[in-house]
């Protein structure tokens, strides 16, 4: 049966375009969309759908996210993490290396892929899954991995997800990855300068009393890697950024022509270091806002938007991080640093920033859609060609309840649980 939803927001992040519309499926293609609905010649079996106040528009891509099989199924599976992605509306998710054992050689990547045929059997209309291999051994910073092995399977690109504290390991690996021509992120913070701190430096961690992690932890790193970079030339995409000051770095190397691209997080847009102690949401000190980083203070997170808006921040990662509910029940300063966010990040983003006017629509959407794409060294079609399971449809007024009933990831580590949202992904227009 061919359907036409009526009267749709149309948001498409190529085109640049933001409209009300009638738009029509059928034979599993988005034939039409009429902007002056006049549909005066509608195939035969056409359903009609009153979508008013609802947004069609691409499913989103997240650029980096944890997986947890093999090594900590009780976290998440290969299938409840597909569940949770389709639930938010992402359509593509890449995978970073941290298994057990790490996807630092081919045949974790073949296992890998095997994992995810045998869970997209079980769900309608599967998000798609790629992995990141690991730039060194076992994750740890010492040793290349066998990179050109790596490059000739199925990956998206290369990343350790961590902080690679070796300036010469880091210029060896830039100059071997440059002619296999696959993408590199790489997260910026000095662990020697980190120590023990769990939340930002400044008043907060000092009224909290809780160690503090200065933000030359990570401005010293990118300062140096982007000098690298300039240097070297091979591209790279910066991962996690959470200062102004990096902000700033970013700016100065993308006028200079630096090839790089950026992205923060999104609870690093929504939150800072104020909410731990003073948690609007639940209680204070709540273990689930420990972040790597941690918590930007506030005119960190203010530079952050800002940058999302202007475009020097390229795009927003999930960075979904479950840990059960027994590692995360404990002290602040001895939780594992994550949150879950796949099926959360885009009702909260929608609510916090686009309903407040922050962002707009468009530039919402394109920092998760397409332009993490760009990252990737992807490109995106517009929306008349986009494929139907591409596309979702997302209602910002449906109100939701955060519960472990209601999650399809298997942990609930979030700040959020218990709370009531606005906003929820209600299709995704399946080819199956």
């Amino acid at each position: 049966m061919n359907t036409l939803l009526q009267q749709v927001r149309v948001i498409d992040p190529v085109s640049q375009t933001d409209q009300i519309a009638d738009v029509l499926f059928t034979e599993n293609q988005i034939q039409i969309i009429d902007h002056g609905n006049n549909l005066d010649h509608l195939p035969a079996n056409t359903k009609k759908i009153d979508r008013s106040g609802c947004i069609l528009a691409p499913g989103l891509i997240d650029l980096y996210s944890y997986n947890s099989q093999p090594g900590f199924e009780e976290r998440e599976t290969i299938l409840s993490l597909m569940q949770a992605a389709k639930a938010g509306g992402f359509r593509s998710v890449m995978l970073l290396p941290n298994t057990l054992p790490a996807v630092d050689q081919p045949g974790a990547v073949s296992y890998l892929q095997e994992l995810v045929k045998q869970a997209e059997t079980d769900i309608i209309s599967p998000p798609n899954l790629y992995f990141w291999a690991a730039l060194t051994e076992h994750l740890q910073g010492e040793k290349m991995t066998q990179l050109a092995e790596l490059a000739d399977t199925q990956i998206i690109g290369f990343t350790d997800s961590q902080s690679i504290n070796s300036l010469p390991l880091t210029r060896r690996i830039l100059e071997y990855l440059q002619p296999l021509q696959k993408p590199i992120a790489l997260a910026i913070s000095d662990r020697t300068l980190t120590g023990k701190g769990v939340m930002r430096e400044g008043y907060q961690s000092l009224r909290a009393g809780l160690p503090g992690v200065p933000s030359i932890a990570e401005t010293s790193i990118l300062s140096a890697l982007i000098e690298l970079i300039a240097y070297i030339g091979t591209p790279v995409h910066i991962m996690r950024v959470s200062t102004a000051r990096s902000v700033e770095l970013i700016a100065d190397a993308k006028r200079r022509g630096v090839p790089i691209t950026a992205s923060t997080t999104w609870m690093h847009l929504l939150l800072n270091s104020e909410s731990i102690s003073e948690n609007p949401i639940a209680i204070p000190y709540d273990p689930n806002l420990r972040l790597n980083p941690p918590l930007p203070n506030p005119a960190d997170q203010a530079a952050l938007i800002a940058a999302v808006k202007s475009g020097v921040i390229d795009a927003i990662a999930v960075d979904h991080s479950p840990y059960t509910y027994e590692e995360k029940t404990v002290a602040f300063a001895d939780a594992p640093p994550g949150a879950i966010g796949l099926e959360l990040a885009l009702p909260l983003l929608w609510q916090n920033l686009v309903t407040t006017g922050e962002l707009t629509a468009l530039e919402l959407w394109h920092s998760l859609t397409s332009s993490p794409a760009e990252c990737l060294g992807l490109s995106m079609n517009t929306m008349t060609n986009l494929s139907p399971a591409e596309v979702i449809l997302f209602n910002p007024a449906t109100s939701w309840q955060v519960t472990a009933q209601n999650l399809f990831c298997r942990s609930i580590n979030t700040p959020w649980l218990g709370q009531t949202l606005q906003g929820k992904v209600l299709e995704i227009f399946s080819e199956n």
